[in-house]
C-alpha cells in the first residue's frame, strides 16, 4: 500500500526516533508498504518518520545511482546492489574531509542544496531479520545512509545549510507546510485543516 509521505513542518519529522523491538507488530507489513511508498515517488531512501512513524526504521535502494557515468566504476558497482532495511541503526564514527553533494527529500519537494558529509563512515544496525551488521560505507552509499539516519534523529538535511541559505530558501518551505506544493505522489500536510 502506497502511503502519504509526511510534509516539511510536520512535528514527527523533528522527533528522535524509538528502538524497534524484534516484536513490533506487523513490521513485514510495514516494511512492504514503505518499499512501495519509496518506488512511487522514485526515492532512493525512505524514514520511518516520513509516513509518520517516529521509530529507528529506513529503507534504501540507491541503484539510481549506479546509472552515474560521473562516479567511479568502484562506486557504481557498490549502488549497483545497495538495497537494504535499516534497523535501530547507529553511527559509530564519521571519517574524512567532508565533501560537498547536491540533496533533496520526499518530504520537502522542489528543494535542493548542497549539504556538507563526511565520506566514510562505521555503522552498526540490524537487518529485516533484527540480525546484528557492522560495516563501513563510503561515499554515496554513506551519504545516502547519513541523510536517512539523520530523520530518525529528527534532522532535516536543510538544517545543515548556512543562514543565509536557510533565509533563501523559507519562503518555499513555509509553502510546502501550507500544501502549496505540487508533488508526484501522495502527501501529507501538516498546516491544512483536516476535512479541506
Amino acid at each position: 500500500m502506497i502511503l502519504p509521505i509526511i510534509a516539511y513542518g510536520d512535528p514527527v519529522l523533528r522527533k528522535v526516533s524509538e528502538d524497534i523491538p524484534e516484536d513490533y507488530p506487523d513490521l513485514d507489513k510495514l516494511i512492504h508498504n514503505m518499499r512501495e511508498t519509496m518506488y512511487n515517488a522514485s526515492g532512493v531512501g525512505l524514514a520511518a518518520p516520513q509516513i509518520g512513524k517516529a521509530i529507528r526504521l529506513f529503507l534504501i535502494d540507491a541503484s539510481p545511482f549506479a546509472e552515474d557515468e560521473e562516479l567511479s566504476e568502484k562506486d557504481r558497482n557498490v549502488l549497483k546492489t545497495f538495497n537494504k532495511v535499516f534497523i535501530n541503526a547507529q553511527i559509530i564514527a564519521e571519517e574524512g574531509e567532508e565533501w560537498v553533494f547536491n540533496e533533496g527529500c520526499l518530504s520537502i519537494p522542489d528543494v535542493r542544496e548542497d549539504v556538507s558529509r563526511q565520506p566514510v563512515i562505521k555503522i552498526k544496525y540490524q537487518d529485516e531479520n533484527f540480525k546484528k551488521h557492522f560495516e563501513t560505507l563510503e561515499g554515496l552509499a554513506a551519504r545516502v545512509f547519513q541523510h536517512e539516519y539523520d530523520h530518525i534523529e529528527g534532522i532535516l538535511f536543510t538544517d545543515k545549510l548556512s543562514t543565509l541559505k536557510k533565509r533563501i530558501i523559507k519562503k518555499k518551505l513555509e509553502n510546502i507546510s501550507k500544501g502549496k506544493i505540487a508533488a508526484d505522489y501522495r502527501m501529507r500536510f501538516p498546516n491544512l485543516k483536516k476535512g479541506k
